[in-house]
């Protein structure tokens, strides 16, 4: 099992916005080969800040299955242009 992490700072007030579109994308990952879980937090301090914790069977099934799935242009669609900037992703065991 790997750990995706990534720190998303989300566009000056469009937290909620964000929150909204996250709902609806999470349903997208979560059904992808190799995820297992998921979280996302607010960040306490700073309102336009939350960390992504995904889960995944292996870097593969996140980098190759996912990313260059069908689903994924839904995600990017949903989430992408809330990022500035964009995230660095890095993967954990």
């Amino acid at each position: 099992m790997i750990l995706e992490v990534a720190i998303l700072n989300i566009k000056k007030g469009l937290s909620a916005d964000f929150e909204n579109n996250f709902q609806k994308a999470q349903h997208i990952i979560s059904s992808m080969k190799g995820y297992i879980s998921h979280e996302l937090k607010k960040c306490l301090e700073r309102d336009d800040k939350y960390i992504l914790l995904v889960n995944w069977e292996s870097v593969e099934d996140h980098e190759i299955g996912f990313r260059k799935s069908s689903e994924y242009q839904e995600w990017k669609k949903l989430l992408h242009h809330f990022y500035e900037p964009f995230p660095v992703v890095e993967h954990y065991i």
